[in-house]
């Protein structure tokens, strides 16, 4: 299906359906007016705030930006995620202000400092409000008129604002554009799919705006009866689909630009498909674009996503058909490794075709145990964990999803699974895969949860969920047993030549509300899996490790798959070292070389040894090779060469001492609505392990938090966050503790409390090792370094003797120094220079010099010397060892 029209189509103008108000839109203040200057030279930007009244008391926070010349100019409205305001879109909205926009952006009712409840964009609450605002932009003279009452406009926005966007299209026949992301098409679906209740997200949903009484009554009493029952019923379905892009689809006939997220188990990909399909048959323009982050994390990629708006805006705003809005379908793909350490690069595959879901659908067959029974436990505890649906919005998890590591837990027992040979070339699924099953239950109705994984050689201990997602399916009548066809969640994944397909059908999943009564489920297989292939051609750059696909979804995940690991069977091996069996770290001669490549290496013979009650620090360039390092100690992806012992014991996927160590890896997500001790319990409660060996207080105490765990995670600092973080990875006071980048976010006196943190915990005997660029940091932090370029060891031993090797002294004297006598000690045979310092000269040697030789002609020249010592940063000592380039 060709969802691309060549030119402009002209401007269909239908029976206008726009809400008209029962009273004019009333501006009750005007907070003021005020002019934002870019850096560049770029035009001013002129700002003005309003409070206007909507009736029945709902006062919605407004503001409106122009710049350049005083002419009319087409209009965008902008619209927030939910539990935003107006203020998450200005720098956006300025943007398209100096590139000749009048922009109005608002905070939607509930939110920032609008009134009134929250209705989950009503069609008489929230997109009634929007087409008043619609009526305040047709009276201003900067604003390009298509009619008397009609301004020419267009509405952007993401998630809760991309579907205000989407409603108010259908709606009101004035909207001229649209460019909604990562949003619903049908909300009903989305929190209710296949009939199972979303709970996880559903919650957040509740606790973001504030608690279930922030919202209109029916509302509220729906989320309230769903909740408590676990079952969506009808009359609760019918609500969201009323409030859904969905019920006005028929209506949608403008151009659509479709920006979904792939990282998203909110609002998944076959949400954009099915608003891609009903606009495209209204006759619509229609591009899709698969982004590479969404509601669980992940790079939102906005510099390229706003270009792309605005030139969808250009050309159907404006007129201007040289503007390149881009393909009809464009899927972001992390190719090959950029400049940096390991870190991968964002790059698009397009299409001039939009494919859809099940484009050159491939069978793959399938094995396993031709009917396969298993448990739904009694209160469907302990739950399977796909994901932690929320983590993505907050802390570094955002950073973390588009490289992470899927995490995920299957309980034995509980869920049947199919496996399939060996692919033999690399496969490229783009879409929804399928599989048809037959059900049979103890119970009248049962509730599956259908995922399929990425094994690799290392087997199930190794295996990737991709993007987290599962599928949840309820199946009514299964008493009697029934065929089931389950269409899975949509990914862009590559599977690697050597890996294998495996579809798990669970009992339960932590995310969603499953039957709480025991019951016994039998699955069997009607045919094969069928995955859609229908951009498996690509001429990008070699193709990252399966490992890159798969870094943590958070620090708190990664450490969660290290406690796991202990639990699942693996190839044996190689046996312990006696000799190292009270040593942390021993590195040998360990290497990686990049993907696909059988020269250039990641790391290359690397050996460092790390003790008991150390602080290392790994210092290196981008591109040095750290954060391989990190991942392959982890055992998180498998050397080329050497090898890593952890207390004598050879790390491979799997290995059991792996629950000797917590990590954190730039950030952790956390539910926001709970307390930080909640968030904390919830975490050690998934890993399996009895609470007792949680050791939750000690480590509490080690982060310092104090007060705040009693707090909702929502109201804490980003300083605080980091330390919860941390304390997560501590819980079970793990022998070794990880930390990458612990300090990224925090201002000097959360730098100094982190710092704290690290020491007091490695003041018991235990070992730290933290990879951090904050070099004045991490000199007063470690006790150790080991500091590596381009792949290699440049240096190892304690931080005072790499720092102290330096040819600057300072000289400490017990009074200042005179002009007259500095001119001398500068004379002085040995010194290339000498300057003044608060605590006396610092003396800088040269080829010639000696110490010694300085002290005694110090002495003779009668300076009060009171001490002498190397004076060297470890600044000067890093871009001595690896060079000023890096």
């Amino acid at each position: 299906m060709d969802l691309r029209l060549p030119a402009l189509r002209g401007r269909v103008r239908r029976p206008r359906r726009w809400f008209a108000a029962a009273a004019c839109v009333v501006v009750l203040a005007g907070a003021g007016t005020w002019t934002a200057v870019a850096d560049d030279d770029a035009p001013p930007v002129r700002s003005t705030d309003r409070v206007m009244n909507m009736g029945d008391g709902v006062r919605i926070d407004t503001s409106y930006f122009t710049s350049g010349s005083s002419g009319r100019r087409p209009a965008v409205l902008l619209g927030h995620g939910f539990g935003g305001s107006k203020d998450d879109v200005r720098q956006q909205a300025e943007d398209l202000a100096r590139d000749g926009y009048a922009v109005l952006t608002w905070s939607a009712r509930g939110f920032g400092k609008s009134t009134g409840k929250v209705g989950l964009n009503d069609p008489k609450g929230e997109v009634a409000d929007v087409s008043r605002l619609l009526d305040w932009l047709a009276e201003q003279p900067a604003v390009e008129l298509d009619g008397s009452g009609d301004p020419r406009v267009g509405m952007a926005g993401g998630s809760y604002g991309g579907a205000i966007a989407l409603l108010t299209a259908g709606h009101d026949d004035r909207v001229d554009a649209i460019a909604p992301a990562i949003t619903y098409w049908n909300l009903a679906d989305a929190l209710f799919p296949n009939g199972v209740f979303k709970k996880l997200w559903a919650g957040i949903f509740v606790n973001t705006a504030g608690g279930c009484d922030k919202f209109v009554k029916p509302v509220c009493e729906m989320y309230d009866r769903v909740a408590e029952s676990g079952t969506p019923d009808a009359e609760a379905r019918a609500m969201l689909q009323e409030r859904s892009p969905s019920a006005v689809g028929d209506r949608i006939d403008v151009p659509t630009l479709l920006m979904q997220g792939q990282s998203d188990s909110l609002f998944p990909l076959d949400q954009a498909d099915a608003a891609a399909k009903a606009i495209s048959a209204n006759g619509a323009p229609v591009d899709v674009d698969w982004i590479s982050g969404g509601h669980d994390g992940g790079d939102m990629e906005p510099g390229r996503i706003q270009g792309r708006v605005k030139s969808w805006f250009d050309r159907y705003l404006k007129g201007d058909k040289g503007a390149d809005t881009g393909p009809a379908f464009r899927v972001t793909r992390t190719l090959g490794t950029g400049s940096g350490d390991g870190e991968p690069r964002l790059s698009g595959v397009d299409a001039d075709t939009y494919p859809g879901l099940a484009g050159d659908m491939r069978r793959i067959a399938l094995t396993g145990r031709a009917q396969q029974r298993f448990a739904n436990p009694a209160g469907a505890n302990p739950p399977a964990v796909s994901g932690l649906p929320g983590l993505g919005s907050a802390g570094g998890l955002a950073q973390l999803s588009s490289l992470g590591v899927g995490v995920s837990l299957d309980f034995p027992g509980q869920f049947a699974a199919f496996e399939s040979a060996p692919v033999r070339e690399d496969l490229q699924i783009t879409g929804s895969p399928k599989v048809t099953v037959h059900v049979k239950s103890t119970s009248e109705d049962a509730v599956l949860f259908a995922k399929v994984y990425d094994v690799g050689p290392g087997g199930r201990a190794g295996q990737v969920l991709p993007s987290q997602l599962v599928e949840p399916v309820r199946v009514e009548g299964a008493e009697a047993g029934k065929d089931v066809t389950i269409t899975l969640p949509a990914i862009d994944h590559e599977i690697d030549d050597g890996h294998r397909l495996r579809l798990v059908l669970a009992s339960t999943d932590l995310g969603y509300a499953s039957p709480t009564a025991p019951a016994t489920y039998t699955v069997s297989l009607k045919g094969d899996l069928e995955v859609p292939t229908a951009l498996g051609d690509t001429d990008g750059p070699a193709s990252l490790p399966a490992w890159v696909w798969w870094l943590p979804l958070a620090g708190a995940l990664v450490a969660l798959a290290l406690l796991l690991t202990g639990r699942r069977r693996t190839t044996a091996p190689a046996a312990p070292d006696p000799a190292l069996a009270e040593v942390p770290l021993q590195i040998t001669d360990l290497s990686k070389r990049y993907a696909k490549s059988a020269d250039r290496y990641a790391v290359k013979d690397l050996s460092f040894r790390v003790e008991k009650g150390q602080v290392l620090g790994l210092l290196g360039p981008n591109g040095a090779g750290k954060t391989t390092t990190l991942r392959m100690l982890m055992g998180l992806i498998k050397p080329d060469g050497g090898e890593v012992r952890l207390f004598g014991h050879a790390i491979a996927p799997g290995a059991p001492v792996l629950s000797r160590v917590g990590a954190f890896v730039e950030g952790a997500g956390f539910l926001p609505h709970l307390s930080g001790r909640e968030n904390l319990e919830l975490y050690w409660r998934a890993t399996g392990r009895p609470a007792e060996d949680a050791h939750l207080d000690e480590a509490l105490r080690i982060a310092g938090l104090g007060g705040a765990l009693a707090r909702a995670v929502r109201t804490y600092s980003q300083g605080m966050r980091q330390r919860l973080a941390i304390a997560q990875a501590m819980l079970g006071l793990p022998d070794l503790l990880i930390l990458d980048e612990p300090t990224n976010g925090l201002d000097p006196p959360q730098i100094r409390e982190m710092r704290e943190v690290m020491i007091r915990y490695a003041a018991d005997g235990r070992t730290v090792i933290v990879s951090s660029h904050l070099l004045a940091e991490v000199e007063q932090t470690c006790t150790h370094l080991v500091v590596m370029d381009h792949g290699r060891l440049v240096q190892a031993g304690p931080v005072e003797d790499i720092v102290g090797s330096g040819d600057t002294l300072l000289v400490g004297t017990a009074a200042p120094v005179d002009e007259a006598l500095m001119e001398k000690v500068t004379a002085l045979p040995g010194v290339a220079s000498a300057v003044r310092a608060d605590e006396g000269l610092l003396v800088q040697l040269d080829a010639d010099g000696t110490p010694q030789r300085l002290v005694a002609d110090l002495v003779r020249l009668d300076v009060p010397v009171r001490s002498v010592g190397p004076h060297r940063r470890l600044e000067d000592a890093f871009l001595t060892l690896i060079g000023a380039e890096a």
